[in-house]
């Protein structure tokens, strides 16, 4: 499956339902480690600030920022990646973790969670996080 097949797949799931846009906000989230595949629970803030998203998340103690960018649908099939919006229905982030970096996207979902893939930097695994608002 191709990249753009797999984005579009996982925007389906984003589909406006009951959810209410928006990503900024506090979440409560739980992960899974790409290297280990236990699970993690932490929280992360996500703030608007001009164009973009400025996303911080505390696991375990350990402090990770990232800068995001905002995607919404417009129309019926076409997805709009650009500046942050309260219209945004997705998120995409890089990270600065510790002495790494990384790549996340998440989409909202109809249950108002936002549900996302993430990576760091050197890794061949790609692994889940959940946010749900607190």
């Amino acid at each position: 499956m191709s990249i753009k097949h797999a984005l579009t797949a996982i925007a389906m799931l984003a589909l406006p339902g009951t959810a209410v846009a928006d990503p900024t906000g506090s979440y409560s989230l739980v992960g899974r480690n790409p290297d280990s595949g236990e699970e993690y629970t932490g929280t992360v803030e996500v703030t608007r600030h001009g164009e973009t998203y400025i996303v911080v998340w505390d696991i375990g103690g350990k402090e990770s920022i990232g800068t995001g960018l905002g995607a919404k649908f417009v129309g019926e099939s076409r997805f709009e990646i650009g500046p942050a919006s309260s219209d945004d229905t997705a998120i995409s982030v890089g990270y600065v973790a510790e002495d790494n970096f990384g790549i996340a996207m998440y989409f909202e979902q109809p249950d108002g969670t936002w549900q996302g893939v993430w990576t760091y930097g050197g890794s061949e695994k790609v692994t889940g996080e959940i946010w749900t608002r607190d």
